[in-house]
């Protein structure tokens, strides 16, 4: 499986960009954020998964791993494909779906345009235990989900990301607070 790529844009269109990696080509569907962060000439490094199909195999691309992670917990809910849980992720966001999982409310998802009421629904119910059992649903004060987003971008893993966030005070709020605590406990550790 490739699970990662580095290499250079080569351009950038519509949902997909082609990377080139040592000579190769790779064609990768992301979402619009982590699209408009790239640019043509550029280097870039992107955590991918790869869907092989009958008669294709298709790569998606992400800048951090909570975003991928999110992406594969979209694709374990029945319905959901790969195409479908790209889609979901561009319009509502990894922030969105945690605190709708979070705080158990579907409408945070079916106030987006494509995203239905039945299929809201089936994301809040079937992602709460998973997402739970992963550290990622935030019962912590405001402002971790956005910290604990950084965090994993910055390369920490994501159970890092909350140990380190339960070290910080709650009366340390709003995100970036939180999350200059939180790289101090990790600096720290090291």
């Amino acid at each position: 499986m490739i699970s990662q790529l580095s290499g250079v844009v080569v351009s950038v269109s519509g949902n997909v960009l082609v990377l080139d990696v040592h000579g190769v080509g790779y064609k990768v569907s992301a979402t619009p954020a982590t699209l408009t962060s790239l640019h043509e000439g550029t280097k870039t490094s992107l955590l991918t998964h790869l869907v092989v199909r009958e008669d294709a195999l298709d790569l998606y691309g992400f800048t951090s791993e909570i975003e991928r992670t999110v992406f594969h917990l979209l694709l374990s809910v029945s319905g959901i494909g790969p195409k479908s849980a790209l889609s979901i992720l561009s319009l509502a966001g990894v922030k969105t779906i945690v605190t709708a999982v979070n705080d158990s409310k579907a409408s945070y998802l079916t106030a987006l345009s494509g995203i239905g009421k039945k299929t809201a629904e089936k994301i809040v119910i079937e992602l709460k235990d998973k997402m739970d059992s992963l550290g990622i649903l935030t019962h912590a004060p405001e402002g971790d989900a956005g910290a604990l987003e950084a965090l994993t971008t910055l390369g920490y893993s994501i159970p890092e990301g909350r140990e380190a966030l339960k070290c910080v005070p709650e009366t340390v709020t709003g995100e970036n607070s939180r999350l200059r605590e939180a790289l101090r406990v990790l600096g720290g550790r090291k």
